[in-house]
């Protein structure tokens, strides 16, 4: 029997806790405390460096071994600067050109799934590839980005050299998935007269190329097209929905038993983290240069998992 004083302590420490709203810790992150549903249909284990074929892209059947996360996945994201490994999270999201060979196969090596980022709706000056694309497919510049600028996504044939390369060097390198960004160009000043059906067409072209090259992809942001692309894709990414009071979009994912990941740049993680946790969404809080700092909202759910039970103990 549990004693009426240690109720109380352990009701005050839940309340305190979900005040606090997450407890960042150093270097590592715990499980989640509430079990996580079983993993997805077509869940897939890091791709292994020696297995791997480096001459020629592997393109195999799709749907054969894509990683589709379940709700409360743990990630880390980090595009600039070094990356350190050593958080203890499922799945790593990093740049696809600038990650070193080296960095994604001591990923592997520690069982973490590797996610590669590249830009797929909108031309970047300082890429590789900046050449290749034709000039009739450049659009205005992205609003704070100068360097960047809208594509034409109704032009995939135009495109589709670009785009296939980059997913064939995402297989090369070994990546388990890909994050395709700014693929909601219809929604924006882009210079060009998209439309949402043009953005449906592009945005499941590109579901369609990364799932026959055996990659998994998620949607970034795109919120308004989510209940017609959440069959597309494999997971989801979203950033600051808390901020815009958008994150209920969201949910047809969750609802499909696939993960949703997501960062907040500003507000009080104690307000956010507990709404997260409990839609069962994967939230950090980063800066906005998405270097290797992170507080994650599924380590407020690991706290409790950790203090109750001696609370609790007769």
């Amino acid at each position: 029997m549990i004693r009426a004083t240690r109720r109380v302590l352990a009701l005050g420490l839940v309340l305190l806790l979900g005040a606090l709203g997450c407890v960042p810790l150093q270097g590592s992150d715990s499980s989640p405390a509430t079990p996580l549903p079983p993993t997805a249909p077509g869940s897939a284990t890091p791709r292994s460096g020696p297995d791997i074929e480096q001459s020629e892209p592997d393109i195999k059947e799709s749907g054969s071994d894509i990683w589709q996360p379940p709700p409360g996945t743990t990630w880390q994201w980090q595009l600039k600067e070094t990356i350190d490994t050593s958080f203890d999270v499922t799945m790593y999201d990093i740049d696809l050109f600038d990650a070193p060979q080296a960095t994604i196969d001591q990923l592997h090596n520690d069982g973490r799934i590797v996610i590669c980022y590249f830009s797929a709706g909108s031309w970047e000056n300082w890429r590789d590839d900046a050449s290749a694309f034709p000039e009739e497919v450049l659009g205005k510049a992205l609003d704070g980005w100068p360097d960047e600028k809208w594509l034409d996504i109704r032009q995939i044939d135009q495109l589709a050299p670009v785009m296939t390369a980059r997913l064939d060097l995402a297989v090369t390198k070994q990546c388990d998935g890909v994050e395709p960004d700014n693929v909601d160009g219809y929604a924006n000043d882009s210079g060009f007269p998209l439309s949402g059906a043009d953005q449906l067409a592009f945005n499941r072209w590109l579901a369609q190329q990364a799932h026959d090259r055996n990659l998994s992809i998620g949607l970034k942001n795109d919120l308004d097209q989510i209940p017609d692309l959440v069959g597309d894709f494999d997971w989801a990414l979203n950033e600051q929905c808390y901020e815009f009071d958008e994150c209920d979009t969201l949910l047809p994912f969750v609802q499909a038993g696939k993960a949703v990941f997501g960062v907040e740049y500003s507000g009080d993680p104690a307000d956010f983290c507990p709404r997260a946790n409990a839609a069962n969404y994967s939230w950090l809080k980063k800066n906005l240069d998405l270097d290797a700092q992170r507080l994650d909202c599924l380590d407020q759910r690991a706290a409790i998992s950790l203090y109750l039970p001696s609370i609790l103990r007769p």
